[in-house]
């Protein structure tokens, strides 16, 4: 194993909470929001919708599709209330403490037990065999009884993701910053460098996915690509299992654009707006208490109202993206610090290293990743952003919760006492605080 260990630089920067790279020379201007399906700038509508489109399209064998996978679209697992936004689809994913007490990946035998899949923890539940050019291959995975972790995560929102990937890595480690030198460090976000793979040796602090396990959108979409369909890409080459595989890899090569469905993806999720609050909601009595309420018992500790973008022109990712105009010196309101946290619903389960990141990535030396930060980071789990969530029936991480109040209770650990407070609250007062969410 070649994998340079790092330590995550929790204090090395000492910046304010919403600078970038360069201090910008004008005010930070608002985030566009919405749910139009028109883009915020990045690129005009046309092509918006063109990249749309691809992210609506449903895979079939032909191109690629499986042999394991979970959806034959993007949308499929992103789609509310327009495409890009959340979903209540449930993915699985397994594993088992090893001897040392440490999680380890599962081994999932499959047609037969004459392949086992093995650096996953995703539990993909559906496969394109048997079928007519293989009646006698059996590949559904299936877990295992020696595989006794067990957890649903439920689909992530995508809309305004290229204002998050816009952040500068220094506004989210003074966040955690703060919060470490806090209250005696009750809460305490971890800071996780994750591989930018289109930028092989370069890391980035993590924000997207519920483990924070990836920095760039188009490493975010490659890794989508191959685990959730199936479709092999420049990014991740190599199939999870070559039984009933007839496409040659890679399955997403480049069109005569010049992109591949890759770039495509990340394109339409940079460009999309950020979701847009209820403003009749917003503005009610009981939303506007609520607001105050959960400040005052702590949840913007976590739950950070307000994030600005880097500089237009930063270069980000390992210098292969450049934040346009579009996404710089903006402010928008995702109420989550994305860093990871252990607030008692923590699953278990650590990052599968080559699923998200490629067989080879031992083979790489990444600055500043620390194997020691993935490992503690199994039970912990990113905080989730709040915007949109009033159209989240199925809440937290696993979708186990199914009111706000439910999910608020639930919060225990670096949350503990945040909740107590919540719970010293009058029932109008608890009430008022939901009726806020209800507006998010």
């Amino acid at each position: 194993m070649n994998t340079f260990i790092g330590v995550a630089a929790f204090g090395l920067s000492l910046f304010c909470t919403g600078c970038s790279a360069g201090p910008p020379l004008t005010p930070p201007t608002p985030a566009p929001a919405g749910f139009d399906n028109k883009s915020n700038g990045v690129a005009d509508d046309p092509t918006h919708q063109a990249d749309q489109d691809k992210f609506e399209e449903f895979e079939a064998i032909a191109d690629g599709l499986g042999p394991l996978f979970n959806a034959q679209s993007c949308r499929e697992c992103h789609q509310n209330p327009v495409s890009g936004g959340a979903s209540q689809v449930l993915e699985l994913r397994v594993g088992h403490k090893g001897r040392d007490g440490t999680f380890q990946n599962p081994d999932i035998p499959i047609n037969g037990g004459s392949v086992v899949i093995k650096g996953r923890t995703l539990v993909n539940q559906r496969a394109i065999c048997p079928n007519a050019d293989f009646p006698t291959t059996d590949i559904q995975e299936r877990v295992p009884d020696s595989e006794n972790i067990r957890t649903f995560r439920i689909s992530v929102n995508l809309l305004g993701d290229g204002f998050v990937e816009a952040v500068d890595d220094s506004t989210l480690i003074e966040i955690s910053r703060k919060q470490c030198h806090k209250d005696r460090g009750r809460i305490c976000g971890l800071v996780l460098y994750v591989p930018v793979l289109e930028s092989p040796g370069v890391t980035r602090v993590g924000r997207f996915g519920w483990k924070n396990q990836h920095a760039s959108l188009l490493s975010f979409s490659g890794d989508a690509y191959l685990n959730e369909m199936g479709i092999t890409n420049a990014l991740f080459p190599d199939e999870v299992t070559d039984l009933c595989n007839t496409v040659a890899e890679p399955n997403n090569k480049p069109e005569a654009d010049g992109l591949a469905d890759i770039d495509h993806f990340t394109r339409f999720m940079r460009a999309t707006k950020a979701p847009a609050r209820d403003v009749r909601q917003a503005a009610t009595a009981a939303a506007k208490k609520g607001e105050a309420l959960f400040a005052s018992v702590g949840c913007d500790d976590c739950h950070v109202p307000t994030l600005t973008t880097a500089a237009a022109g930063t270069p980000v990712n390992g210098g292969k993206f450049a934040i346009p105009e579009a996404l710089g010196n903006k402010t928008f309101h995702p109420y989550s610090d994305f860093l990871l946290h252990d607030v008692g619903t923590g699953d278990g389960i650590a990052i599968a290293m080559e699923e998200h990141y490629g067989k080879h990535m031992y083979q790489i030396k990444w600055k500043g990743m620390s194997l020691e930060n993935y490992r503690s980071a199994a039970n912990r789990i990113r905080t989730t952003p709040l915007w949109g969530v009033r159209m989240h029936p199925m809440l937290m991480h696993d979708g186990a919760s199914l009111t706000f109040r439910d999910a608020i209770i639930r919060h225990r650990g670096e949350a503990s006492e945040v909740t107590k407070r919540f719970e010293k609250l009058s029932q109008a007062d608890q009430q008022a605080i939901v009726e806020f969410l209800d507006s998010l």
